[in-house]
């Protein structure tokens, strides 16, 4: 599997085939390459670094620490934390960046690089390539001393209470709610930080599965329907409110309702972004994959929509243009920007239970407030015959035959290929963080979204 470059940052499995792995000399290469970049010409500088529950983060986070400290920069280390987190703490510590050392949704055996900016969000596309640059055409730099590493674990309890002080997050009115409420803890980072914001937010009844944090993932650590299971036969078995899941560096975040049936991890910034425009007025943005739903409510709500191309740091660009109130991806990833600009599912926690606690006929009811979109996910990995550059037919090439194919139809270029027919759509796009193609497709009809990803499907292979 070739190591994974873009603007989510350096992903791989973890082994020592350099190039092919995220090996010991690519995490080097890599980091130096970005320490060297943000700290260039700066007395004093400083990095805060932290990393998700994964069984390889330790040896990944010694090798990170010693490739930045051999620069002479300093490091604040969070330890066990979380992606939002690590951005909170970038900014609190007027650092020059940070580095999340998570895979993500990606599979155990996998570990990855994420790269901050000093205002805590993912890096642009034309500094990660600057990055890379540099990486592949390394410098000798001479350093007089090295850095100093400061271990801080305050930000835990910095991160729940700035969700618990949120103006729009109301703990009395959920604390009265008396909420039973199950978490999936997927052996990560989650299975503290979860329950510790629950907790602080006044719910009391609360059961943790997978809470053990040694990075053996219970199951595929993707918080889709197929993987969870587990956490909605819990709901059902305790009877409980709701249930909650997270992904292991806890940016991304979803439901199950109290008969276990998915709230939907698209129609988790949908609910968020209904209470909070109910409250604030102003643009939304998410991106170009997630379910059209937001876009219904926000007009519902008398605001402006826009779409972004795939990617956080592409979402949080939308929004700041926009100067929209809330934001984030269709995979549950939530983005309030006067909280911080960066996918956080504890600030969404905090703003959906209390969305929910005025709801008081319980959360499968709410869910069937809002248009109800079938969206159909799949993927087509590139080693079939499709690749990127050479050795097969590029993504590029490939796109543009089908686009013109539906040549009578609105599509959207932007990030892949997008393409509507009325209000059902399908999206077209390479992935940045696993070697595929994805395939996503809507409609208000479950066989209509099937009919559309197949059609599509035979259409790549027609293409081939």
């Amino acid at each position: 599997m070739p190591l994974i470059k873009s603007i989510s940052g350096i992903r791989g499995t973890i082994g020592e085939k350099q190039g092919e792995n995220l090996s010991s000399v690519d995490i080097i290469k890599f980091t130096s390459a970005f320490a060297q970049l943000i700290t260039k010409d700066k007395s004093n500088a400083k990095i805060v670094i932290g990393r998700d529950g994964r069984t390889s983060g330790k040896m990944v986070r010694d090798i990170v620490v010693k490739g930045i400290t051999d620069l002479g920069i300093n490091i604040v280390d969070l330890g066990l934390t979380t992606t939002p987190t690590v951005a909170i703490a970038v900014k609190e510590e007027n650092a020059d960046g940070g580095i999340i050392i998570t895979a993500s949704h990606n599979p155990q055996d996998w570990n990855a690089l994420k790269f901050l900016n000093s205002e805590g969000e993912f890096i642009s596309s034309k500094l990660g390539e600057l990055v890379l640059q540099i990486a592949e055409n390394p410098t000798s730099t001479e350093t007089t001393s090295k850095g100093k590493v400061i271990l801080d674990d305050s930000y835990f309890q910095k991160h729940i209470d700035g969700v618990v002080n949120y103006p729009l997050v109301n703990a009395e009115a959920i604390a009265n709610q008396n909420y039973k409420i199950v978490v999936d803890g997927i052996n990560s980072t989650g299975a503290t930080y979860v329950p510790a914001l629950l907790k602080a937010l006044g719910v009391n009844d609360i059961i943790v599965i997978n809470a053990e944090v040694n990075g053996k993932f219970a199951h595929n650590p993707e918080p889709l329907p197929e993987h969870l299971r587990e956490l909605s036969n819990e709901v059902v078995k305790q009877n409980a409110d709701l249930g909650i899941a997270v992904d292991p560096d806890v940016d991304r975040l979803c439901f199950v309702c109290e008969d276990g049936s998915m709230f939907g991890e698209e129609y988790t910034l949908v609910a968020v972004a209904d209470y909070l425009l109910s409250k604030r007025k102003g643009s939304t943005v998410s991106n170009l994959s997630s379910t059209r739903a937001l876009k219904d409510i926000t007009e519902k709500q008398g605001c402006n929509y826009f779409a972004s191309a795939v990617g956080e740091v592409n979402v949080v660009e939308k929004m700041k243009e926009v100067n929209a109130v809330i934001g984030g991806e269709g995979n549950g990833g939530i983005i309030v920007p006067d909280f911080h600009y960066g996918r956080d599912a504890l600030i969404g926690i905090g703003l959906f239970l209390t969305h929910l606690s005025a709801h008081v006929k319980g959360i499968n009811s709410l869910r069937k407030t809002y248009p109800d979109y079938f969206m159909l996910k799949n993927k087509i990995a590139l080693n079939t015959g499709i690749h990127e550059h050479n050795g097969g037919i590029e993504v590029g090439k490939l796109f543009e035959k089908i686009k013109n194919k539906y040549r009578n139809n609105p599509v959207n270029m932007e990030d892949g290929l997008k393409i509507e027919f009325d209000k059902d759509w399908v999206h077209l796009r390479s992935s940045n963080t696993e070697p595929i193609i994805r395939i996503y497709a809507e409609s208000n009809l479950e066989t209509a979204a099937e009919n559309i990803a197949r059609r599509l499907m035979q259409d790549i292979g027609e293409c081939l």
